[in-house]
């Protein structure tokens, strides 16, 4: 399979410190023949450039989309520049990632979507977490009714918050873009559409220390979500800039039969628990995800398109995610429920790869015994 080559768009925190990383062991892998990487700060380029192997380095995003030899498009700028970039990369005929969310009002979401589906390139959109192997276990044990009906679930992401870069404290930003993304795409998929949500929020800290410099915050930093689902369940996110520390599960789903929770982070998972009625304790399965990391979407699409396959993630799931989004600010702001109007196919599991002896299920208890 021929090797593809890589363009960058943004090389700010998120591109220098995990994509231009990833980049690299994929082209020692002989699966990116080079990387070029656009950004209009020249600063930015220099440290790159100093980092890593980059075949070249402009301040011109069209040196990137108007060249023939770039197959991959990866967009990871603000958040209000998603949407632009995504459609002009589409509109090129380049395979696109671009980084959550795929844009920051539904407009221009719809317009990405139609992008997409007019483009011979594939539209791969961050949060990637579905792609981890903690959640597509998950995700198994629900599909095969291991804890029964789910009728509740339960997500949280949040921390301090970034202190590089004002517009993640402006209109665009904001928690539920950068954090709760991550949950709203992992309880859809693994519970389904929703079609309703209703929402509170505040902000918590009106001004922030950004690069040594006070500003003040233009938008909501704390954010609790209620969901309702079509088929049923009921769920819930909390997240915000000011979380400083906790140690529940990322995520827990609750069913008429047993319990299943993922450990550390839905991006950083760390194992399963799970407890059900006809073993009567709980149960421990080992993360498989000890070396997974959160932006395995670029490898994914630089394996699909050097297969000729379909990446697993959905662009409607994005757009769905998209709206929820959207609809829990418009929730909180005007204090009503919000219905959701789009929808999503849920995705099957992946097929599971045999798992290794030592991940086996144990019994916590006869562990803790020992």
């Amino acid at each position: 399979m021929k090797a593809v080559k890589l363009g960058v768009i943004g090389c700010g925190s998120v591109a220098q410190n995990a994509y231009l990383p990833l980049a690299s062991n994929l082209r020692a892998r002989g699966e990116v023949s080079g990387i070029v990487v656009a950004d209009p700060d020249v600063e930015r380029l220099e440290r790159a450039g100093s980092r890593f192997e980059l075949e070249a380095v402009t301040t011109s995003n069209d040196d990137i989309l108007g060249d023939p030899s770039v197959d991959v498009v990866a967009i990871l700028t603000s958040m209000n520049e998603h949407a632009d970039l995504a459609i002009a990369a589409l509109k090129a005929g380049k395979h696109v990632l671009v980084e959550k969310p795929m844009a920051t009002t539904l407009d221009d979401g719809r317009a990405v979507l139609a992008a997409a589906e007019a483009s011979a390139g594939h539209l791969v959109c961050a949060p990637h977490v579905m792609l981890s192997p903690d959640y597509q276990a998950m995700l198994r044990l629900v599909r095969d009714d291991s804890v029964g009906q789910v009728i509740l679930g339960r997500a949280r992401y949040g921390w301090e918050g970034p202190d590089w870069s004002a517009w993640f404290y402006a209109p665009g930003g904001g928690p539920l873009f950068d954090l709760g993304v991550y949950n709203v795409t992992s309880l859809t998929g693994l519970l389904g559409p929703v079609a309703r949500v209703s929402c509170l929020s505040r902000l918590s800290r009106p001004q922030r220390e950004v690069n040594g410099e006070l500003i003040d915050v233009r938008t909501e930093d704390t954010f609790q979500l209620t969901l309702e689902h079509v088929g049923g369940a009921l769920s819930s996110i909390s997240t915000a800039f000011g979380m400083q520390k906790y140690r529940n599960p990322a995520i827990e789903l609750y069913g008429l039969e047993g319990t299943v929770q993922m450990m550390g982070d839905d991006w950083a998972p760390a194992g399963l628990e799970l407890y059900t009625n006809a073993v009567g304790n709980w149960q421990v399965l080992e993360s498989e995800a000890r070396y997974w990391p959160w932006t395995d979407g670029l490898a994914h699409l630089v394996s699909s398109v050097r297969s000729g396959s379909t990446p697993y993630s959905s662009p409607t799931q994005a757009f769905h995610v998209l709206e929820i989004m959207l609809a829990a600010m418009e929730s909180a702001r005007t204090g009503a429920t919000q219905a959701v109007n789009s929808t999503f196919e849920p995705l099957q599991p992946q097929v599971a790869k045999e798992r290794r002896a030592a991940h086996l299920i144990h019994d916590r208890a006869h562990e803790e015994a020992q």
